[in-house]
């Protein structure tokens, strides 16, 4: 096995952690992706279209992490939810992961959420209106993320196969 072959596996796996990073937030998500495939474009052996997919494949992973930030970000303001909040969520999931194993994380940021809602809103009604608001725009944003990153291991892929073609 050369040298080119290892670094397309080492790649590849980091990839597809990456890609998975985009929904399970203790992993490392579209960065990883990005110093993946920059990896790629140097020692992969594909010499210019290593850089060309390295530069389709950065479009790709600028645009997840924008649409993510902006999606996210614009939802929770319409809401009227603050960034304390969504900051005792992640908290809490984080806790919540060494508590409850495989969705501990995901119960602990509803929890966090819900509970840092209901002591800035004073009404159970409300503070489950705006979390589970703030709930759908966090799933919006890693949905839009996770898309584009997934279009940035699909470009991967393609770029691998042309260059094991020529």
């Amino acid at each position: 096995m050369n040298s080119e072959t290892v670094v397309s596996i080492l790649c590849g796996v980091a990839i597809l952690v990456g890609v998975a990073g985009t929904i399970i937030p203790v992993l490392p998500g579209s960065f990883l992706i990005g110093l993946s495939l920059l990896a790629w474009a140097i020692w992969g052996g594909a010499g210019t279209l290593g850089w060309v997919i390295f530069a389709v494949g950065m479009v790709f992973v600028v645009a997840g992490m924008s649409a993510s930030a902006v999606l996210t970000g614009r939802k929770l303001k319409q809401h009227g939810i603050p960034s304390r909040s969504v900051v005792v969520g992640l908290i809490a999931g984080v806790i919540g992961m060494f508590i409850i194993p495989v969705v501990g994380l995901f119960v602990g940021f509803a929890a966090g959420l819900l509970l840092s809602e209901l002591s800035r809103t004073r009404q159970l009604r409300t503070a489950t209106t705006t979390s589970w608001a703030a709930l759908k725009a966090t799933g919006l944003g890693m949905l839009a993320e996770f898309g584009l990153a997934c279009l940035a291991a699909s470009t991967w892929v393609i770029g691998l196969w042309i260059a094991a073609v020529t």
